[in-house]
């Protein structure tokens, strides 16, 4: 794969992932959504399905990495490293892309996200916080527990992806892709629940810059100081999968 074919299908899968995983989450949460209030399972199946469609588009470019827990987690296995930094800087794009392209498809719902005083039943609810549509936000603020939550929930995607490789015949027969965004559905469901399963850099740093920089009303803060923990927790997972997989496979 050449350097060109790496960059542009990373950013095209990312970007599709993030469409999806992003606009499910503002189905759910904003006002005056069809979706609204669906819930946690909807959720988890919505960025399962980001997966599917943005790995498939991505595969015959860049082999769909997506991720860049997944990425270090090949390279520590493989002990290949020359082109990582094109496929995280492919994935960072993409998700920033993805999370644009996920506002523009609920502008007016975004742009609804004001308190009105003068409506005729009354005065409307308050505007709803906005980060968690971009990015993750803990349930419980504890960074030690939060940090193990994502190292372990990342390992839970990294070693299978890496070990589902040693499977025959997955790969050819172009499931491989479907068994992984199932796997990404069961994180969401059985380990989403502490920290919203950030499990990517990517997908939780691209969008959480977009989101301090759209000008959605009412949006609330970026949490920045939470920022490090979806970032450094999964690619602590992703190497120590590696490792693993390299110790044991």
């Amino acid at each position: 794969m050449s350097n060109g074919d790496i960059f542009v299908g990373e950013v095209i899968g990312t970007a599709i992932l993030i469409l999806f995983g992003a606009g499910v989450c503002a189905a759910v949460t904003l006002r005056y959504s069809k979706a609204r209030a669906s819930g946690w399972v909807v959720i988890a199946f919505g960025w399962g399905f980001g997966v599917l469609a943005g790995a498939y588009t991505a595969a015959p470019l860049s082999g769909g990495q997506l991720n860049p827990a997944v990425t270090i987690g090949i390279a520590v296995d493989t002990g290949k490293w020359g082109k990582v930094w094109i496929y995280l800087l492919g994935q960072i794009v993409g998700a920033m892309i993805g999370a644009v392209l996920a506002y523009l498809v609920y502008l007016a719902q975004f742009q609804a996200n004001v308190r009105r005083t003068d409506a005729p039943e009354g005065p409307d609810e308050e505007p709803t916080p906005t980060l968690g549509i971009f990015s993750t936000i803990p349930e419980i603020r504890n960074p030690v527990a939060n940090l193990i939550t994502e190292i372990i929930a990342t390992i839970a995607l990294v070693l299978p992806i890496l070990a589902f490789g040693l499977t025959k015949g997955l790969g050819e027969s172009g499931t491989l892709v479907l068994i992984v965004s199932l796997l990404v559905v069961g994180i969401g469901l059985s380990l989403g629940g502490p920290t919203g399963y950030a499990i990517n850099p990517a997908r939780d740093l691209g969008p959480r810059i977009v989101h301090t920089f759209l000008p959605i009303p009412n949006k609330g803060t970026s949490d920045w100081g939470y920022a490090w923990i979806p970032v450094v927790g999964p690619l602590i997972g992703g190497a120590l999968a590696g490792l693993l997989y390299n110790a044991a496979f």
